[in-house]
C-alpha cells in the first residue's frame, strides 16, 4: 500500500496568500453555482400530498415530519417495495445533488435515467429523520431524470420528507395545443367513459368534470365513475408536459342513464338477508334443518357443493350424514323445505366451494362436466340459482393475463363461459351471486396477477375478469369482508378488519369503481348499488373482522346516507344497497339471532 506523502515546506506568507485565494475562488465559484441552480423537485415536502408523485403504496401523513406540516409514509409489501417517483426536467451534461430526509428501515433514494450512471443511497436503519444525499452528472443529451424514494420487500412502513433535487433547471419549452375530439362514450347510471385524439408533445392530460379537475391520466381515454343517476355532466380536456397546461378542449356533456334492476333479480326484495346454510357438514356451529330458518333470510345459499377432484369439474351435493348432524331432515323433508321457502318468495342457492371446494376449471371437458353436473342439482332439488365462492388456489392469473376485460388464463374463461351457458340454460329469473374473499377482488386496485414485474401472487384480483364479465348477468356480489389482510382503499390508506370504516372502504369501492393495479386508465367499472350486499361474519367465532351490531349500523348509515360516517369518506350516497350477507345461517342461530336482528332492526 502507498503511504501518503508529507507535504513539501512552503514559507508561511505564500501558503496564506493560496489559501486566501483558494477560499476566494471557491466563494466565487459557489456563488455562480448558486445563481444557475434551483431545487427542481415538485413538491419535495409533500405539503400539497402526493401531487408530482406517482407511488404504489403511498400516502401523506402530518406525523412524523421534518420540516412543515406533511411528509410521505409509504409501506413496502412482500411483493412491493414502495417506490414513489417523479420525472424532472433537467439540463445535459449537468451536475446534480439529490438529498432528502428519511426514517425506517431499509430507505431507498436514487436517481435513474441520468444518461451517464444512475445513481442511489441508502440506510440501513434510521429511527430518526436521517439526510440522505447523492450526485449525478447527465449525459450529452439527457433532458429528463426520474427521481424517487423505496422501502425494501415485506419491512415496515418508512417516511421521506424535504426531497430535493439541486441543479441548472432545463428547457420546458411551451404548454401543448388543446386536445381535440373529445368525446363521450360507455354512459352508465354511475359512470362516463371519454377519450379523444393524442396531442404532439403531451406527456398526460387533465380530466375536468364540471368546471373541477377530477383526474390525470397519461392515455386518451378515461373512465369516470361514482356519478349520480340520471344527472348531466359537463366535461373538458387539457394536455399536460413540462411547461404546464394547455387550455381546455371544447366542453362535452353526458347524462347518465337511470339504474334499471337487470341482474336476475328474480324478485328479491329492495334490501335482502343472504346467509349461508351448512347444509353438508357441521363444525360445531349445531346443525339448522331448512324448515327451520326464519324467515328474514331472503336468500339461502346450500353450503357446499364440491368436486370430485380439484380439476375434474364434477360437483356433487352430498347433504350431512346423521352421523354428524343429529336432527337431520330426510330428503324429502328437504325438498318439502325447498319448496316451502320458494313459495314465502324466498331463494334457495346451491352455493359451490368453500374453503376446501377447491375448483380448477382446467379444461374445457371440465368446463362442460361442471354445468352438466350442476345442473343436475339444481334441477335434483328444484333450486333457484347458483352461488359461486370459489376460494384458496381456484382462480389464479397466468403471467401472460394483465387484462380483466379480456381474460385469457383458462380457469377464468372457463369459468365464465360455464356460468353464462348456465345463465342462458335457465333464463332471467336464475339468481346468480358470487362470493369471493377481498384479495381477489379489492386487493385487485394494488395487485393484479403475478405484476408488471412478475413475483407477485397470480391469484390477486384473479375474481375481477369473471365479476367484469358477467356484471349484466350478476344478481348478487357479496364479498367476505372478512378473515382479510389490510386492504388499500381509494384514500390509498391501507384499511384493516374490525370495525366500520373497513366495510365502508371495501363497498366502496365496488360501488364507485377502482383503477386496477394503480392504473387509472384501466378501471374496473362500479356496480349497480341493487348487486351489492356487504358480507359479515355472525358471530366471532364465524370468522377474523366480527364488528358489533353498532358497527353494522354505522356502515349502513354511511353508505346509504352519508352520516356517521368514521375516517374513510365515501364517493357517493347508495340508497339501494342490496343488504347483508353472512357467514352463517348456523353461526347466527348460535349467537342468538343477533345478526338477524341487527339487519331487520335497520331495514324493517
Amino acid at each position: 500500500m502507498d503511504r501518503p506523502r508529507p507535504l513539501a515546506r512552503r514559507p508561511l506568507t505564500a501558503l496564506l496568500t493560496a489559501t486566501t485565494l483558494a477560499a476566494t475562488g471557491t466563494a466565487a465559484l459557489s456563488s455562480a453555482a448558486r445563481a444557475a441552480d434551483a431545487d427542481l423537485a415538485r413538491n419535495g415536502g409533500f405539503e400539497s400530498g402526493l401531487d408530482g408523485w406517482s407511488c404504489t403504496a403511498g400516502t401523506t401523513v402530518n406525523s412524523p415530519v421534518h420540516n412543515g406540516t406533511s411528509a410521505l409514509k409509504a409501506t413496502p409489501a412482500g411483493a412491493d417495495n414502495a417506490r414513489c417517483a417523479q420525472t424532472v426536467t433537467v439540463k445535459p451534461d449537468s451536475q446534480y445533488t439529490l438529498s432528502g430526509h428519511v426514517q425506517g428501515s431499509y430507505v431507498y433514494l436514487g436517481a435513474s435515467g441520468t444518461g451517464t450512471t444512475d445513481v442511489s443511497t441508502w440506510t440501513q436503519s434510521a429511527p430518526a429523520w436521517q439526510r440522505l444525499t447523492t450526485t449525478f452528472r447527465t449525459g450529452p443529451s439527457t433532458t429528463r431524470v426520474t427521481i424517487y424514494t423505496h422501502g425494501w420487500y415485506g419491512t415496515g412502513a418508512y417516511h421521506a420528507d424535504d426531497i430535493t433535487l439541486v441543479g441548472p433547471g432545463g428547457e420546458t419549452g411551451r404548454p401543448p395545443a388543446p386536445p381535440t375530439g373529445l368525446r363521450a362514450s360507455g354512459v352508465t347510471s354511475t359512470s362516463v367513459s371519454l377519450s379523444w385524439s393524442p396531442v404532439s408533445g403531451a406527456t398526460g392530460y387533465a380530466v375536468y368534470r364540471d368546471g373541477t379537475k377530477v383526474r390525470t391520466v397519461t392515455g386518451t381515454s378515461a373512465t369516470l365513475t361514482g356519478l349520480s343517476p340520471s344527472t348531466a355532466y359537463a366535461f373538458q380536456v387539457a394536455a399536460l408536459n413540462d411547461a404546464g397546461e394547455s387550455a381546455r378542449s371544447a366542453t362535452v356533456t353526458a347524462t347518465t342513464s337511470t339504474p334499471d334492476s337487470g341482474g336476475g333479480d328474480s324478485g328479491l326484495p329492495a334490501h335482502a338477508l343472504v346467509g349461508y346454510l351448512h347444509a353438508s357438514f357441521d363444525n360445531g356451529s349445531g346443525y339448522t334443518r331448512l324448515a327451520d330458518v326464519p324467515d328474514s333470510w331472503d336468500v339461502i345459499d346450500l353450503a357446499f357443493g364440491e368436486p370430485t377432484s380439484v380439476t375434474s369439474g364434477d360437483i356433487r351435493f352430498d347433504r350431512c350424514p346423521a352421523s354428524q348432524c343429529p336432527g337431520v331432515e330426510s330428503d324429502a323433508e328437504f325438498k318439502a323445505a325447498i319448496k316451502a321457502k320458494q313459495a314465502a318468495g324466498k331463494k334457495v342457492l346451491i352455493s359451490i366451494g368453500g374453503q376446501n371446494g377447491q375448483v380448477r376449471l382446467t379444461t374445457t371437458a371440465a368446463r362442460d362436466t361442471f354445468v352438466s353436473s350442476v345442473s343436475k342439482i339444481i334441477d335434483e332439488y328444484g333450486l333457484d340459482g347458483l352461488d359461486i365462492d370459489f376460494e384458496g388456489h381456484s382462480l389464479s392469473l397466468n403471467a401472460d393475463d394483465t387484462d380483466f376485460k379480456n381474460p385469457k388464463t383458462p380457469v377464468i374463461v372457463n369459468l365464465i363461459s360455464a356460468l353464462k351457458t348456465l345463465k342462458a340454460r335457465y333464463g332471467d329469473d336464475f339468481v346468480l351471486t358470487m362470493a369471493p374473499e377481498t384479495f381477489f377482488v379489492q386487493l385487485g386496485h394494488q395487485y393484479y396477477g403475478t405484476g408488471r414485474w412478475g413475483g407477485q401472487d397470480p391469484r390477486a384480483g384473479a375474481y375481477l375478469p369473471v365479476i367484469h364479465a358477467l356484471r349484466d348477468d350478476l344478481t348478487l356480489l357479496h364479498v367476505q369482508d372478512y378473515n382479510s389482510g389490510p386492504i388499500m382503499g381509494l384514500d390509498n390508506q391501507y384499511h384493516s378488519m374490525g370495525g366500520a370504516d373497513f366495510h365502508v372502504a371495501m363497498t366502496d369501492m365496488l360501488l364507485t369503481g377502482f383503477p386496477v393495479a394503480g392504473d387509472a386508465d384501466n378501471v374496473f367499472p362500479p356496480l349497480r348499488p341493487d348487486q351489492v350486499a356487504i358480507g359479515m361474519p355472525a358471530t366471532p367465532n364465524a370468522g377474523n373482522g366480527h364488528v358489533s351490531p353498532a358497527e353494522v349500523t354505522k356502515t349502513l348509515d354511511c353508505l346509504t346516507k352519508r352520516t356517521d360516517c368514521g375516517s374513510y369518506a365515501p364517493h357517493g350516497t347508495w340508497p339501494g344497497l342490496r343488504g347483508l350477507m353472512t357467514w352463517s345461517i348456523n353461526w347466527d342461530r348460535f349467537g342468538g339471532w343477533e345478526f338477524q336482528r341487527t339487519f331487520d332492526g335497520y331495514f324493517g
